[in-house]
């Protein structure tokens, strides 16, 4: 699954729109628009505290798993 449809997932739990995702990622700062946002999940142009900032207002944690390997 891409970065693009985990989020669109995560919308849909919370029953939230892109509209609305990024008016609440937008600061005095920097405007983030709808349209910009799609583009970066549609081209994978994404930054990793973007993704941080959407998981937050989405309320949930990245977590790091060290994955099991198991040697034959």
């Amino acid at each position: 699954m891409s970065i693009r449809e985990d989020i669109k997932m995560l919308l849909a739990k919370k029953a939230m729109t892109m509209t609305e995702l990024a008016d609440k990622m937008s600061t005095r700062e920097k405007s983030i628009t709808v349209y910009n946002l799609s583009k970066k999940l549609r081209l994978n142009t994404i930054k990793f505290e973007e993704v941080r900032t959407i998981l937050e207002i989405l309320g949930y944690d990245i977590v790091y798993k060290e994955k099991v390997c198991h040697d034959r």
